[in-house]
């Protein structure tokens, strides 16, 4: 899953997940990509800065992230956030790293071996990766246990 920056003609900010590239060009080219504030079609990727994990990704980040502020690359508002806000993103971003320290990232297999759990074909583990919204929403038509996580997690080949 690949989230993008956002902005239509009018200036408007916001944010797009979408399975690749070649995915919201697909979808910006049918007209399904429309700007939330103002209902404009004509939406540009605008300008990210990348996320750079330490090098060899064993050093953690000790330091609060700087707090979001209108116009920052990763801010999907349009102006500063509250600090119970920031306080409350920063919880769960922790929190997901701690769910994730012991969990193995099974990439595009993760329906496939999320099955093979619930059907008993393998252990039971913490895992993630990624799943098409079409294997997510067969996996929880299945009954299998699957929930979504709140931030992105770009796969350990990607990584430096």
């Amino acid at each position: 899953m690949i989230v993008y920056d956002l902005h239509c003609e009018a200036g408007h900010r916001f944010e797009g997940w979408f399975g690749s590239s070649s995915d919201f060009d697909a979808q910006r080219n049918r007209g399904l990509v429309t700007c939330p504030e103002c209902g404009s079609g004509t939406v540009a990727k605008a300008p990210m800065a990348p996320a750079v994990a330490p090098k060899g990704n064993s050093a953690a980040l000790e330091t609060a992230p700087a707090p979001m502020r209108a116009g920052d690359a990763q801010s999907v508002a349009n102006r500063e956030m509250p600090a119970e806000v920031q306080k409350a993103l920063k919880a769960l971003a922790d929190a997901q790293k701690k769910a994730l320290e012991k969990s193995t990232w099974v990439g595009e297999n993760f329906a496939e071996e999320s099955r093979a759990m619930y059907y008993g074909e393998r252990d039971e583990a913490p895992i993630h990766g990624s799943a098409s919204i079409e294997e997510a929403k067969a996996l929880i038509k299945e009954g299998v246990p699957v929930a979504p996580l709140p931030f992105p997690v770009a796969p350990p080949e990607e990584l430096n």
